[in-house]
This record gives C-alpha cells, structure tokens and sequence, in this order.
C-alpha cells in the first residue's frame, strides 16, 4: 500500500477551504485527516468593482495564515500543497496583490484555474467514489459556487464541461443586495439572469442527457441538510443522501420568504451563508427544474477532493 499525504486548498468566491488527506492510489481511497472552510467573501464587489477589496484580500490572508499553522501541524510542505483559485480571483484586476500575499504565507503560487479545469477538478472529486453506488451514469455533476457553477458531464471520464457566471454571491450583489425579503420582480429577474446562464452552459453540456444530477458545494448541501430536517450540521448524513425536487422547491419557498433573522436559526446554517443562501438555493432549483431531474444526489465530496487527487 502507498500512501500519499497531501493537502488542497480551494479558494472560491465566497470561502476558503483546506483539506489535507492521505491517499491510496492503490484502492482509490481518501482518508481525511482535516477539512475545514472559512468564509472570507473574497468576490466581495468584484462583479461590480472589476478589483478584489483591501478587505476581502485582508480576510483571505488571514485565513491562509490559519492553514500554514494547521499544514506545519501535520508536515504537510508546498511540495504536497497545491492551491487553486476559482472566479473571483479570475474576475480581479489586481489579482497580482492576491497572488503575491498567497505566496509570501503558504509558499505556493495559487494556480487561478481555468472554469473548465475547476470544473474537470469537480468531477473528478465528486465521482471517484460513486462507483458502487446505487447511482447509474452518466453523471451532470455541478458545481454552484459564490460567483460561478461549473457544469460536467460525464460517465468514466469528462465528455464536455461549461463555467457559467451564476452563483450565490454574485447573484445576491445583482438582484437581493440590501434587501431582506426579495420582491417578485427581484426574484423573476434573478431566474431570467440565471436561466439565461442555463442557456449559455447547454451549449456546450447537454442538461438532460444524464442519468443522476449531483450537486456540489456548501449552497447544495446545505439545502440537503434542511430538507433533511437535521439539528445540527451533519458531513456524514448529507454525503450522497437524494433531495427531491419537491423537497428542493419547498426550502427555497421557505428561504425566500424568510428574515435574515430566520434564516440565521436554521439549525445547518452557517454564519457566512444566511445573507447569500436564498439566491444560492434558487440557482439550484433552476438546475433541476432545466435538467428535468426528480432529485439530485448531494456530494461532499468536490473540487478539494479533486485538486487532492491532481498530487497523487
């Protein structure tokens, strides 16, 4: 048995996250050893500005500094380290002041990916282990980050990929920014921005040609974990559980009507989300009702996984 330890960092618009992992190549096995996310909004404005903020950057930096103590703790070097960055950073004009703060604290450059490798990245962690699951290809894995959801599909292998600039961040700064409880008329144009998105990414990737719609990234599973009705946050029992359409159509119901202050209680709720998950939970109602699919399986397992996988 070979065993690899290596550790991912994905940088996105609306967190950061870490895993380190051990794999066996041999087995196909990822062993955990610490996953963790920070909300540090790094696509604070950027749909508007063109420029990453001093503060989101200050954020980032703080963050990254975090998992330099953790990546020491458990003798992970750069040589292990591979970071990606996904849309904000590719949006940015000063992406220079994020790259060379990145390098100074983790020693690493971080790699601002293309939308079809972050999204080749993605299936790659959301499949590889969904052989021998109760789960037929060919799969339309997706994405749904903060400014951008990929889209692949695919069964052994990635068959066509699109990026599209609809996610939870940048749609809440368009259509919800300020707003408690959105309007009709807000929440008709966010679906029109969204669908038309939809039609920019059919282009490439057939929506309605696969065989089970999995769905990646913290605005999916959170949905999950409150369709689910759980008390608290639980990785393990939204890891592959199905969410069905209806149940997918009542949470949004409920999020798009509800106060920050609601929406804050929600027991699966983090902190960072409550102000961007209803535009978030509305992109992913759109994808199943576009894709026709009845329920989509929910990953925990994403684009970390696969980035983890790129060192192996």
């Amino acid at each position: 048995m070979t065993v690899t330890r290596v550790a991912a960092i994905d940088c996105g618009t609306n967190s950061i996250r870490l895993l380190i992992a051990d794999l066996d190549a041999s087995t196909g096995e990822i062993g955990d050893l610490d996953r963790r996310m920070i909300i540090n909004r790094l696509g604070q404005g950027v749909d508007k500005s063109g420029r990453l903020h001093p503060d989101a950057l200050e954020r980032t930096f703080a963050a990254c500094r975090e998992y330099a103590a953790v990546l020491a703790e458990y003798g992970v070097g750069p040589d292990r380290l591979r970071m990606v960055a996904t849309s904000a950073s590719r949006d940015a004009e000063n992406a220079d002041e994020f790259t060379k703060g990145v390098r100074e604290i983790l020693g690493v450059e971080p790699e601002v990916v293309s939308g079809d490798e972050e999204a080749r990245l993605s299936f790659v962690g959301a499949t590889k282990e969904l052989t021998g699951e109760a789960v037929e290809p060919p799969y339309l894995v997706f994405d749904l980050g903060g400014g951008s959801t990929e889209f692949v599909l695919g069964a052994d292998e990635v068959a066509a990929a699109r990026s599209v600039d609809i996610g939870c961040v940048r749609l809440t700064e368009r259509h919800f920014a300020g707003v408690e409880l959105p309007t009709p008329d807000q929440i008709s144009a966010a679906k029109a921005d969204i669908r038309a998105a939809l039609d920019l990414a059919a282009e490439t990737v057939p929506l309605t040609e696969a065989a089970t719609l999995v769905g990646l990234a913290g605005t999916v599973t959170t949905v999950a974990g409150i369709a689910l009705g759980l008390p608290a946050y639980d990785s393990a029992a939204i890891h592959h559980s199905r969410i069905p359409l209806a149940g997918v159509r009542e949470v949004v119901g409920m999020l798009l009507t509800s106060t920050h202050e609601q929406r804050a209680a929600i027991p699966v709720m983090h902190p960072g989300r409550v102000d961007v998950i209803a535009a978030g939970a509305l992109v992913l109602l759109e994808i199943m009702e576009r894709t026709g699919a009845a329920e989509v399986v929910v990953s925990e397992h994403d684009i970390l996984d696969g980035i983890a996988w790129s060192l192996a």
